[in-house]
């Protein structure tokens, strides 16, 4: 239930996203195996259109989406040096 609510609280945080993966991407304190990974996971999600949920239900549709996208976006944050995600105040 932990994770629920950290996942939840991540939402609330997607403005802080784009800045953080472009300093992620352009860092030099990143592995490059780390970020061939992310940008991996990242294609997966848009190359791979399989939903638990089908989209044409409204609402419930984009839940699944949302989800699969705050994991990726979960795992990068993990990937990140510790002092990037102070910088961008992303803890997971």
């Amino acid at each position: 239930m932990k994770k629920f609510f950290k996942r939840i609280r991540l939402i609330f945080k997607v403005k802080k996203f784009l800045p953080f993966l472009i300093e992620f991407f352009t860092s030099s304190t990143v592995a490059v195996k780390k970020k061939i990974f992310s940008v991996g996971l990242i294609l997966g999600y848009f190359l791979f259109p399989f939903d638990l949920i089908p989209d044409f239900f409204t609402f419930i549709g984009l839940v699944d989406d949302v989800g699969v996208l705050l994991l990726v976006f979960q795992q990068i944050i993990k990937m990140a040096p510790d002092e990037l995600k102070d910088k961008h105040e992303l803890k997971v």
